[in-house]
């Protein structure tokens, strides 16, 4: 007989706000804390985390969603708020993945205008080329 961990069924997410979001960091913190939901809520300098269980935390990425949807994006994070092998605090340095994050932020903006002005996109499969052909591009390149 196997017991289920309850950690399984918890949930951490990360809430980037974009850089032309229009709320900012402390607004949203209040505005999860104003959900009522059974969450742990950590202001960051990107947004926020939450954690809970998983449909608490769906539920409250629903909603917070709502007060600017292509401005607030989310991902997944390994470990709760305050976990002793990723928190800062106790490091005393950058956590592994802030410096991915810092990149990923970079393209927000360019999110948020995708998602505001969606069109269709047409994408050409490219052809095959042969063998001797592919020979011939790699003897040019080495030049």
């Amino acid at each position: 007989m196997s017991q289920e961990n309850p950690e399984n069924s918890k949930s951490t997410r990360m809430i980037v706000l974009g850089p032309s979001a229009q709320v900012n960091q402390t607004e949203l913190v209040q505005r999860l804390h104003m959900l009522g939901l059974p969450l742990t809520i950590k202001s960051t300098c990107y947004g926020a985390i939450i954690h809970g269980d998983e449909p608490v935390v769906k539920e409250a990425i629903t909603k917070i969603r709502e007060l600017d949807p292509c401005n607030i994006f989310t991902k997944d994070r390994g470990f709760p708020p305050g976990d002793p092998r990723r928190c800062r605090a106790k490091r005393g340095a950058a956590r592994e993945g802030f410096h991915q994050l810092e990149k990923e932020y970079e393209l927000l903006d360019c999110l948020r205008e995708a998602l505001e002005n969606p069109r269709e996109v047409h994408v050409e499969k490219p052809k095959k080329i042969s063998p001797d052909e592919f020979k011939k591009l790699i003897e040019e390149s080495e030049k």
